[in-house]
């Protein structure tokens, strides 16, 4: 069994949120020491670099590259799968080597990538997001038309429902279909025909049903949610809230107390303002309401109030392959560099129920490690310094000089 060791690099420790120099030992997979002047019968120089866990991505949407509604309608149906893999390897290349996907990719894009037939990150799969009739997913536009961004297929179900009953068989039929996670809009949204995120969406009876179903197999809810209807979200057991605008103090105090974790996906609303900018077209409903979530500040109170912060970015809305901005805005809105990094480490990993092998780089996790020039705590254009990616300890992306020793 070959032993490679990673020498000379500065690492991030997540567990402590501090970095410091030391060697890292990897076989099969796995990380088996860390420590110094460790040998082995591969060396990989780190020499000037820092060294992070594999980096995560709580909310992407690999199947998309635009929100373009007539664009995509254009398109044929299985183009949306190369898209994939095409955004899944800018994605690993960027240095992200676990991601959930919040609509879009189904099973077989996870399992193609567990089993090596195409390169990119780990995969928790939610497949379609529910939405009550008239929600955030409803495909239905006052035109009378049916313009689906994620129209239904056998490995991705239809997603409108209403009322306990119908939610308890589609969590079901999503649980059959493969789903890892289950999301639900329980608000408006930004770029939807319907209300805005002031409007909550779901009932308690509904919310509480898709919780009680999702933990009857083992899995948890994320919510795209804002304002009451992240209110309601949490009240029912959510584990982790999307976006999150509006949350009033009462919201964040549950969140902090019951770890409810908040995915602000930041760099979206970037995104959404680089295209305006660009002259993509908007109705102007919708262009009002990013307007008016443009000065939210519920992210900085959540990091105030000790809500617990996990990184995700929304992509495409911001493009993939340009994740790791996430970590400039999150410093923006109140965390420290290295509590930024944690989001996108070991805070991601324990949301996503990954922690006990992923997350950090320590002995019996796998040897998922990003490498990057210069002090691995300065977050600020992280992503333009990457230098290489291993997954299971194999380089996936970029290289280094590596010797026999």
């Amino acid at each position: 069994m070959t032993r490679t060791v990673f020498r000379g690099g500065t690492l991030y420790d997540a567990a402590s949120r501090s970095a410091d120099r030391a060697d890292i030992a990897v076989e099969d997979g796995w990380i088996v020491d860390v420590g110094s002047g460790l040998d082995g019968d591969v060396e990989v120089d780190c020499t000037g670099s820092g060294i992070l866990p594999g980096l995560f991505d709580c909310h992407v949407h690999l199947t998309m590259s635009s929100t373009d509604l007539f664009g995509i309608a254009q398109e044929p149906f299985s183009l949306q799968f190369y898209e994939g893999a095409l955004n899944m390897a800018k994605t690993l290349a960027a240095g992200v080597t676990t991601v959930r996907d919040a609509a879009g990719a189904d099973l077989g894009m996870r399992v193609a990538q567990e089993r090596g037939m195409i390169p990119g990150p780990r995969m928790q799969v939610s497949l379609n997001m529910l939405s009550q009739t008239g929600g955030h997913g409803d495909p239905w536009w006052p035109s009378t038309c049916v313009m689906d961004l994620l129209p239904p297929h056998p490995g991705r179900p239809p997603i409108v429902v209403d009322g306990p009953e119908e939610i308890r068989r589609k969590v079901r039929e999503l649980v059959r279909a493969g789903a890892d996670v289950i999301k639900v809009a329980t608000s408006g949204g930004l770029v939807s025909s319907g209300g805005g995120p002031e409007f909550a969406h779901f009932r308690d009876d509904e919310i509480a049903m898709m919780v009680g179903e999702a933990t009857a197999a083992g899995l948890h809810v994320m919510a795209h949610a804002h304002g009451a209807g992240a209110k309601a979200a949490v009240r029912n057991g959510a584990r982790s809230i999307e976006h999150g605008h509006q949350l009033d103090d009462e919201t964040l105090a549950m969140m902090a107390e019951r770890r409810v974790w908040l995915v602000p996906t930041l760099s979206s609303g970037i995104g959404l303002r680089r295209s305006i900018e660009s002259g993509d077209q908007y109705p102007s409903h919708v262009l009002a309401k990013i307007e008016e979530s443009a000065g939210d500040d519920s992210m900085r109170r959540a990091v105030e109030a000790g809500v617990p912060i996990a990184m995700g970015t929304d992509a495409p809305l911001h493009p993939h392959g340009e994740n790791l901005v996430e970590l400039e805005l999150l410093v923006e809105n109140g965390l420290r560099p290295a509590d930024a990094l944690h989001a996108a480490t070991l805070s991601a990993a324990e949301l996503m129920g990954l922690d006990r092998t992923l997350g950090s780089i320590e002995p019996g996790k796998r040897a998922d490690l990003v490498v990057v020039d210069g002090d691995p705590l300065d977050v600020d254009h992280l992503g333009k310094r990457i230098r290489a990616v291993y997954q299971d300890g194999r380089a996936v992306a970029g290289a280094r000089r590596t010797s026999d020793t």
